[in-house]
């Protein structure tokens, strides 16, 4: 027993120095949607920026958006404590949206840190995310890529502008990727809401119905329950009854 409790104290111990050393690797600026991001669509979008030094606080975050998919509509969403600075640039090919034609998108949004002392920016230990509402996605591309630079109140600065090559491993500094889902019936993806509200519905009415259909089996088995059971006492009433006339 205590070989076997050695061995696994080992094991535990070489298991928990591999999640010490992988950790680092997964801690950089990422994107993910709030909900989805379907293609022709909107969406909320949070950037996610952990802090990977135990001795600077990230203060700055500058996200270049893409270029070869240019979002008309890009709205930060206001987080305590930092100041969100949107540039937009000159398109070389109008984009259309809702009818209109857009001369100009959005190319880059700096989030800079204005808090004071320990409460300035994204402290060792912590991360922040900043949340932005994008449209409309492209219906021609299964992700955008985003490239992200955190600066620190050292001067350091981390480039997160690698693209994830298909069949290859994850580079060192990985730009943040936003995978695309499908296509929903309205540009809103609202069809998708009111998709599930009506499958929520039938379900609800299926059980419904289901639990109405059993009431009604329940009753018609009780019902003929009861009619075998009078119909028995009916029968044995009519033989005590000619039994006694047969007496009398």
């Amino acid at each position: 027993m205590k070989k076997m409790s050695r061995a696994a104290l080992v094991g535990a111990a070489a298991v928990s120095s591999v999640v010490l050393v992988s950790a680092p690797a997964f801690a950089h600026v990422s994107v993910q949607p709030e909900g989805t991001a379907a293609k022709g669509g909107y969406a909320v979008v949070d950037f996610k920026v952990p802090n990977e030094r135990d001795d600077a606080a990230t203060t700055k975050l500058e996200v270049n958006f893409p270029t070869d998919h240019p979002l008309a509509s890009v709205m930060p969403e206001p987080v305590p404590g930092w100041e969100a600075k949107v540039t937009k640039s000159t398109l070389d090919k109008p984009l259309e949206m809702h009818g209109e034609k857009i001369t100009e998108a959005v190319s880059k949004v700096t989030w800079t840190a204005t808090g004071k002392g320990d409460d300035k920016g994204v402290r060792p230990g912590y991360f922040q995310k900043f949340p932005v509402s994008i449209g409309q996605l492209p219906t021609d591309a299964d992700q955008l890529v985003f490239k992200a630079i955190q600066t620190y109140d050292n001067k350091e600065v981390v480039r997160w502008i690698e693209p994830q090559q298909e069949g290859q491993e994850e580079p060192e500094n990985p730009a943040p990727t936003l995978a695309l889902s499908a296509a929903a019936d309205d540009e809103h993806g609202a069809s998708g809401a009111s998709a599930s509200d009506d499958h929520k519905e039938a379900a609800a009415s299926s059980t419904t119905d289901s639990s109405s259909g059993s009431d009604s089996d329940t009753t018609a088995r009780v019902l003929g329950i009861v009619g075998i059971v009078v119909g028995a006492a009916g029968v044995a009433f009519g033989v005590l009854a000619g039994r006694r006339r047969t007496n009398g």
